[in-house]
């Protein structure tokens, strides 16, 4: 297989390797608006471009910069086809409901499609149907239940028994007339909108928690409050949890990609394999060249081992049903999933009528963003909105789920038990430069990054949430609790909660 190899450490996606933003300052003071909206990816910017829509004046924030989390690690399609999914949907809450879901998405791909053109944005939107495939006969009955479900929500489909790129496919179901798009060429055009109406966006201001009451009040890490009539999280995880326990009913994924251009042409399409391991492939352009975009071997948080190996099983799939000539980009991302598979949108609990939630998109957050900036929207201007049932975080789980429930915290307690166990069996001395990894060190179990300097940064590898022991992302460069999926950097500085405290530095001396 001849292909060129960028490093790990220069792995980034293609969107952000493509894209252009204006920088914004960190919050210096005490700030008022009508919402205070945390989390600058393409919720929390669809939910501000909703606000001002209904007249209202919005504060944005973001830990880091906009668009560089989950966002600008997607895979940007346009759809609602969420994987295998309504057949059991159907089962789980009913025909009627699962007709709103389905509903929902549709509107959200039409209004991301009626921006564009309204707006006439420069982001690559393409319309293409999407694609289910198998290359087992208990795939195949799979995708017949799957097309059972579409029938009966009247989703306009199409039944393949064969696809040009791959002869060993047995079966494909198509949703048609979807839509894949650049992310972040579309949200950098929003961004410019929301500048000119007004709307206040800071990066680099971290959300730690908040003041609750008649007035609510989001506090920054360096202690300022930015005071609304509502506060939306809209930062992946919700950075308040309010005794919504959310981090038990949520649990993280990664998976991967490679952008690469290959031999045979990609079919106009979008196509989800759904055996296992699952693979995904789509169109992109780079510099106005044609590439495909190989997605897949996801895993939970923290549990995936090293990167690398993950790398090389896209590359490999790639190369044996297009041929690979070169390997651009790498890149890793992070979806959460709740307990029934359906995001939590609204209000946070019961008890939080002025702070609002968007979370656990799975891998379809660009029609969800959109279903939650106008669900909300709703809510907030005490409208009724036809999907508010669906999404509601403190909706009622049925019994199937709360076997789930117990899976995934059984599962959390075996990786708290065999992180304590474990006992590392490298050096410092075994590392790289540029590699982390878990350590001996004075007679300490800590984990340690080598810069390609050779200088080194230990962390204690206990997570400051619930006490799990963390593990080394070589593909993200941080460190990934494989319980609850909160993220550290390097320097032990937290990425993505639920932790709110970073890991404890110890010191090296050379």
């Amino acid at each position: 297989m001849e292909q060129e190899h960028k490093e790990m450490d220069q792995s980034q996606s293609l969107w952000l390797a493509d894209k252009k933003k204006d920088s914004f300052p960190s919050v210096s003071e005490d700030l008022t608006a009508d919402v205070i909206i945390v989390g600058g990816g393409i919720t929390g910017i669809a939910t501000a471009f909703e606000m001002t829509e209904r007249g209202l004046d919005v504060i944005m924030i973001d830990a880091n910069e906009l668009m560089q989390g989950t966002t600008g690690h997607t895979t940007a399609k346009v759809t609602s086809q969420h994987d295998v999914y309504y057949h059991e949907l159907i089962q789980h809450i009913g025909m009627p409901n699962a007709r709103l879901y389905v509903e929902a998405n549709e509107k959200a791909k039409e209004l991301i499609q009626t921006r564009v053109k309204e707006h006439q944005i420069e982001c690559q939107l393409e319309v293409r149907d999407a694609y289910l495939y198998t290359k087992e006969e208990s795939g195949v009955k799979k995708l017949k239940k799957e097309l059972d479900a579409y029938k009966q929500l009247g989703i306009d489909h199409d039944w393949k028994t064969e696809l040009p790129f791959d002869p060993e496919i047995k079966a494909a179901l198509v949703m048609k007339q979807q839509a894949q798009f650049h992310p972040l060429h579309y949200l950098n055009a929003l961004v410019q909108l929301l500048i000119e109406r007004g709307v206040r966006i800071y990066e680099n201001t971290a959300a730690v928690d908040v003041k609750e009451g008649h007035r609510p009040a989001v506090i920054t890490k360096n202690g300022h409050h930015l005071t609304g009539r509502y506060i939306i999280s809209c930062s992946h995880f919700p950075f308040y949890d309010g005794k919504g326990l959310y981090f038990t009913r949520i649990h993280p994924n990664q998976s991967y990609v490679v952008a690469a251009k290959t031999n045979k042409p990609l079919p106009d399409g979008m196509y989800l394999g759904i055996d296992q391991p699952s693979h995904s492939l789509r169109t992109a352009k780079i510099n106005g060249e044609k590439v495909v975009l190989i997605g897949g071997e996801g895993h939970k948080t923290g549990q995936g081992g090293d990167a690398r190996t993950h790398y090389e099983a896209l590359e490999k799939f790639g190369h044996e049903i297009l041929g690979i000539q070169e390997v651009l980009y790498r890149w890793s991302t992070h979806d959460l999933v709740t307990m029934d598979k359906i995001p939590y949108i609204g209000y946070l609990t019961k008890n939080h009528p002025n702070i609002l939630v968007a979370t656990g998109f799975r891998k379809w957050g660009m029609t969800t963003s959109h279903v939650a900036a106008t669900l909300i929207g709703d809510l907030i201007e005490g409208k009724s909105n036809p999907y508010e049932s669906i999404y509601i975080p403190s909706r009622f789980v049925p019994d199937p789920f709360v076997k789930e429930f117990i899976k995934e915290n059984a599962n959390v307690a075996a990786q708290l038990i065999t992180g304590k166990l474990n006992r590392p069996d490298q050096t410092i001395d075994n590392l790289k430069p540029g590699e982390g990894g878990i350590v001996s060190y004075e007679h300490k179990k800590c984990g340690a990054f080598k810069s390609e300097d050779g200088n080194v940064v230990l962390v204690d590898t206990t997570c400051t949430h619930l006490g799990c022991e963390v593990a080394w992302n070589n593909s993200d460069r941080t460190w990934d609790c494989p319980c609850h999926g909160s993220r550290f950097s390097v320097t032990g500085e937290v990425v993505e909660g639920p932790a709110k405290k970073p890991l404890k530095r110890s010191y090296y001396e050379q």
